[in-house]
Order: structure tokens, then C-alpha cells, then sequence
């Protein structure tokens, strides 16, 4: 069951840890490269602050973004900004957010999100969980996925897991890092593969940050997943 107030602490903690070591940057070191393609640091962060206010959005009944293309020039107009703007935007950004999720409402309602994906509104803190640890580690600032914590990695596993099942270009396929093991790709009585490795290589492979080079596959070779 989720508990949508333990993840709503779970969020200030994560966005705490990133603000902090994203405060021993400087302004050379936000216009640098990040992990992810054609993205500067600054491309991250304004992400990040962008998408705490689309949540707002969603929390009080509009649509998430106006558009993708506004979406994307919103980052693109503020990728640029020194290292105080962007902290601040964070920060503030983040606060918003927290304000929005403390008005009282039903928590079960479902609520629509990006590109008509939809979800019970207690699952949404997770949802930013997400974003803010991930592209914590996208930053290349010294945050690996072996530092993330162990509940996030079991439960983003589990979702990214999910995610894929019944993917007509997976095959069956059984995940386990030798204590827990989930099930996804195409239906099926039995997996093709079984694919085993450490917690953070798993995730890092499902979510699209690692080839998987550290994991191994019995059945045939590691399936290739599509984008997220």
C-alpha cells in the first residue's frame, strides 16, 4: 500500500541532499555536461523545478504542461542560469509543491499527469521521489545509484518492473538481485530469460542509466528495453 505521507517526507529529504551538493558547485560547473544527452547540469535542474510546478498543476486541477514544446523551451530558457538562481528556483519550486500537497483532498482521487497517463494522486509523491534522486545522479556530481536508498531502489525496480510487463518487445523475462525478484516483459507461463545483478545495476539498466554490462542473463541474451 502506498503511504503518500511517508513519501512526502521521503521527497523533502532527497530534495535537501540535492540542494545541498548542488551548493558546492559554481557557475562553471551548472553549465557543464550532465549523464543525460544534450543536457547541461542546468538543463537538470531547471527540470526539476519546472516539474515541481507542473505537480502543482496536476494537484490543482490543470493540465500538467500547456504543451511539450512549452515544456521543453521553459527548460531550454532557463538551462542558462547561474548557480544562486537555480538553487533558489529548486528550493522555492520545491516548497510550492509541498504547499500544494498539504491542502487537504482526497488522496485516492485519480489525477492526470503527462501525455494522458493517469494515477491515483497517493502515488504522485513517489513520482517526484523519482525524478528528484534520479536526475540527482544524472547531475555526475559524486551521487551514484549505489547511494540511493535501498527502499527507493526495491520500489523503483518494482515500478519500472511493471512498467515493462506485458511489452510486446520484452520477452519474459525474471529480474532478481539473488534476494528479491520481480517479473516483466510479454506474458508467459515461465520466463525466457532471467537477468541477475546488483540492486543499483538492475535499476540503473531498467531506468536507462546503465547498459547493464555488470549484469548477467540465462536464457538468451540481456533484453534491450524501450525508452521510458
Amino acid at each position: 500500500m502506498i503511504d503518500h505521507a511517508h513519501d512526502l517526507a521521503s521527497v523533502r529529504d532527497a530534495t535537501e541532499r540535492l540542494l545541498t551538493a548542488v551548493g558546492k558547485l559554481d557557475n562553471a560547473s551548472v553549465t557543464e555536461s550532465s549523464r543525460l544527452p544534450g543536457w547541461t547540469r542546468g538543463h537538470v535542474l531547471a527540470h526539476l523545478a519546472r516539474n515541481a510546478d507542473a505537480l502543482v498543476n496536476v494537484f490543482e486541477g490543470r493540465p500538467m504542461y500547456v504543451s511539450g514544446e512549452a515544456r521543453d523551451a521553459d527548460i531550454e530558457r532557463d538551462a542558462p542560469r547561474p548557480l544562486d538562481a537555480q538553487l533558489a528556483d529548486v528550493r522555492e519550486s520545491a516548497a510550492r509543491l509541498q504547499d500544494a500537497w498539504a491542502v487537504p483532498g482526497d488522496w485516492s482521487r485519480t489525477v492526470e499527469l503527462r501525455n494522458g497517463i493517469t494515477d491515483s494522486a497517493s502515488r504522485v509523491p513517489f513520482r517526484r521521489w523519482v525524478e528528484v534522486e534520479l536526475h540527482h545522479v544524472d547531475l555526475g556530481i559524486g551521487y551514484e545509484l549505489e547511494d540511493l536508498p535501498a527502499e527507493f531502489t526495491e520500489r523503483e525496480t518494482e515500478f519500472l518492473a511493471a512498467r515493462f510487463a506485458g511489452h510486446p518487445d520484452v520477452p519474459p523475462t525474471r529480474l532478481t538481485d539473488g534476494t528479491r525478484a520481480w517479473s516483466t516483459g510479454r506474458e508467459a507461463s515461465a520466463p525466457e530469460v532471467t537477468v541477475t545483478g546488483p540492486p543499483a545495476d538492475l535499476l540503473g539498466w531498467l531506468a536507462g542509466r546503465r547498459e547493464g554490462t555488470a549484469l548477467s542473463a540465462e536464457g538468451g541474451p540481456l533484453p534491450s528495453l524501450p525508452p521510458l
